[in-house]
C-alpha cells in the first residue's frame, strides 16, 4: 500500500493512502473522527474499475494536525485538492461519506469540472436558513469525551464491538479503523489518531458548504442515505441535494444508518459501481 505526504495550504502535512486497483482515479473522503483506510473494505470491490485513493483530513489518520488549529471545511477541500494535484491528475471519481461528501462539494466550487462523477453518502450539506442561529454543535461535546487512550489495539477492538454507535460496523470495517486509527504511545499503548478536539472542531467549523453554494453545479451524482436515524439526522437532507443539483438520483436504505458504508461495504461498494460506470 502506497502512501503520500503532501503539504496542504497552510503547510499542514496531508496523507493519501493508494489502497489498490486499476483505472481512473477514484478518491475516497471519510467521516468525521474516520480515516481513509476505514473504507478498505469497501474499496477493495472497487479494485477492478479504479484506483482508489483514500485521504486523511487534517487532523485524523495520518495526517498532521495544524498549527493553526484552523478546521474550516474550506481548508479540508484544500487538503482535497493539494494531494490531487500530487496525484497530477486533473479530475476524479469521487466517494464521500458524511462531512467528506461536504468536502467533496466545496472541491467542485472551487474548481468546476473536478469530479468526473460522484457517489455521496449522507453528505453534510444543509439548507442555510437551517445554520441561521445556531450556536453550537451536538456533536462536539461527546468528540471531547470520547476516550483517547486505550491499553492496546485490542482493548479498544473489544470496546467499540460491544457497544454503540461502532459496534453497528461490519467486523473487517472496525478492524480497518482500530488498526490505522490509533497512535502507539511509548508505554506500550495507543492513543486515537484523531483527538477529541480536533474531531469537535470539525463539527463545530461555521465555515461548512450550504445548498445554495451547490447550486448551478453539474456532475453525475448519486447521493445515499440510510433510513436508520436519530437526532441529528443528514439523511433528512439527502432528498434536497438531489433536488438541487439536476439529474441526482437519490437511494435509500431502509436497514442502514449513518454509517452505512462501514455497515454494508459490499452493498455500497456494489451501488458505487452502478453509479460511476
Amino acid at each position: 500500500m502506497q502512501k503520500l505526504s503532501v503539504k496542504s495550504v497552510d503547510g499542514t502535512e496531508i496523507v493519501v493512502h493508494r489502497l489498490g486497483g486499476d483505472g481512473p482515479v477514484l478518491m475516497i473522503v471519510h467521516a468525521t473522527g474516520f480515516h481513509g483506510r476505514a473504507y478498505a473494505p469497501m474499496a477493495e470491490s472497487l479494485f477492478d474499475d479504479f484506483t482508489v485513493w483514500a485521504i486523511d483530513i487534517r487532523g485524523h489518520g495520518d495526517s498532521r494536525v495544524p498549527a493553526s488549529g484552523e478546521f474550516a471545511w474550506e481548508k479540508l477541500a484544500a487538503d482535497l485538492l493539494a494531494c490531487i494535484d500530487a496525484l497530477e491528475v486533473s479530475e476524479i471519481f469521487a466517494f464521500g461519506h458524511s462531512m467528506g461528501g461536504g468536502a467533496l462539494l466545496i472541491a467542485e466550487t472551487v474548481r468546476p469540472r473536478l469530479i468526473r462523477g460522484a457517489y455521496l453518502y449522507e453528505p453534510i450539506v444543509f439548507p442555510r436558513e437551517y445554520l441561521i442561529g445556531r450556536t453550537h454543535n451536538p456533536m462536539a461535546e461527546p468528540a471531547r469525551k470520547r476516550r483517547e487512550v486505550f491499553p492496546s489495539r485490542e482493548a479498544a477492538m473489544s470496546r467499540y464491538a460491544s457497544r454503540p454507535p461502532l459496534n453497528q460496523l461490519r467486523a473487517d470495517a472496525l478492524h480497518a479503523y482500530v488498526e490505522h486509527g490509533f497512535h502507539d504511545l511509548e508505554d506500550g499503548s495507543v492513543r486515537l489518531a484523531c483527538r477529541g478536539e480536533s474531531e469537535a472542531r470539525t463539527f463545530e467549523c461555521d465555515e461548512k458548504i450550504t445548498l445554495d453554494r451547490v447550486e448551478g453545479l453539474e456532475f453525475p451524482l448519486t447521493v445515499g442515505a440510510g433510513g436508520v436515524g436519530g437526532y441529528p439526522n443528514p439523511a433528512a437532507f439527502a432528498p434536497m441535494l438531489v433536488d438541487t443539483i439536476p439529474g441526482s438520483k437519490l437511494i435509500v436504505y431502509e436497514s442502514f444508518g449513518h454509517f452505512g458504508p462501514l455497515e454494508a461495504p459490499r452493498t455500497i461498494a456494489h451501488d458505487i459501481k452502478a453509479a460511476l460506470i
